[in-house]
């Protein structure tokens, strides 16, 4: 049963994301029927710690408190893949949690640490999606998925940026607890006890910079044209260039195929008519290339892990406004 938790304060600890661990489990919410968590912070070195935002806050428990603990959580750092060796105390303290079956959480960049202790190998994970590729390049070993909220796998939990911790805390609470125990958290909180898709819907993909004077003209002509019938027979005639030695030379400069980029391109269109305007679904789908408004619902799931309709109803202007 999920009952002591221990989130670790290391130095550079970020406070939002402490928070998102200290709001979850540090708050006794038994008078609405929810549940009361024995929760503890801890330091290596009790005393002052500095936080990312250039304050301390002042922790009283050592690691010791950490050794029996049922869940063991790690909030985000500055600069996480520049800080250098996290000191091994605490990264005994994980690899020990890990060892003896217990939950390991890590909020956003706390990725890191996880991956410092070795917990991640042959594991999937993710972290915030701006630092996912960093998160691969380290930990090798590690299947690093930059789409989603959260990953477990064998009670390891990684979270995405920020909020997505608090999504990941109320996954673990929902597979220990039960969905009532997680409904009054996330009613208390104001939060949707579980989001629609992933935080590939958050993501600024700017589009893949052209340097080549054959291909830049084509990428170009490709997005004043996503509504048209764009076959790479029609793209390779138009760069001049045989089908084979087009896709060649498009994924050298892209780093993917045509077809790939059109279809994220188009799904980067239907996004910001979507935020922008009032067209309805089956004419941003025509504008957009996907023909109706059923296959473009079928790529954004496939790719951002969330339907256009709720796409706009999250980032539309008058759900911004």
């Amino acid at each position: 049963m999920l009952q002591k938790i221990v989130a670790l304060v290391l130095p550079g600890t970020a406070p939002f994301e402490f928070g998102v661990i200290c709001e979850v489990f540090g708050i006794d919410r038994s008078e609405s029927g929810g549940p009361t968590f024995d929760y503890h912070i801890a330091t290596a070195d009790p005393g002052p710690v500095p936080m990312s935002l250039g304050f301390p806050i002042y922790v009283e428990n050592d690691l010791s408190i950490a050794a029996d603990a049922d869940l063991i959580a790690v909030p985000a750092h500055t600069d996480p893949a520049h800080r250098g060796r996290v000191d091994e105390r605490y990264l005994d303290v994980i690899r020990a949690a890990e060892a003896r079956g217990a939950w390991v959480l890590s909020v956003c960049s706390g990725a890191f640490v996880l991956g410092q202790a070795g917990i991640l190998d042959g594991r999937r994970s993710t972290t915030h999606w701006m630092h996912t590729d960093a998160l691969a390049a380290h930990y090798p070993d590690t299947e690093v998925d930059p789409d989603v909220l959260f990953v477990e796998d064998r009670h390891v939990v990684t979270s995405a940026g920020t909020a997505a911790g608090i999504d990941a805390a109320l996954h673990i609470v929902r597979t220990e607890l039960g969905q009532t125990a997680t409904n009054v958290i996330a009613r208390r909180m104001v939060v949707p006890p579980q989001r629609d898709g992933g935080q590939s819907q958050y993501i600024d993909s700017p589009v893949p910079e052209c340097r080549s004077d054959a291909i830049a003209p084509v990428t170009e002509w490709m997005l004043e044209n996503l509504d048209k019938d764009l076959t790479i027979e029609a793209l390779s005639r138009r760069a001049l260039m045989s089908t084979r030695t087009f896709a060649r030379r498009f994924r050298a400069e892209t780093g993917t195929t045509p077809a790939a980029w059109l279809n994220r391109q188009r799904i980067m269109g239907a996004q910001q008519l979507l935020e922008s305007s009032d067209e309805g679904l089956e004419q941003i789908a025509q504008l957009t290339g996907f023909g109706t408004a059923a296959v473009m619902r079928h790529h954004f799931l496939k790719v951002l892990q969330t339907t256009p309709t709720n796409y706009r109803r999250t980032f539309g202007e008058r759900a911004a406004g």
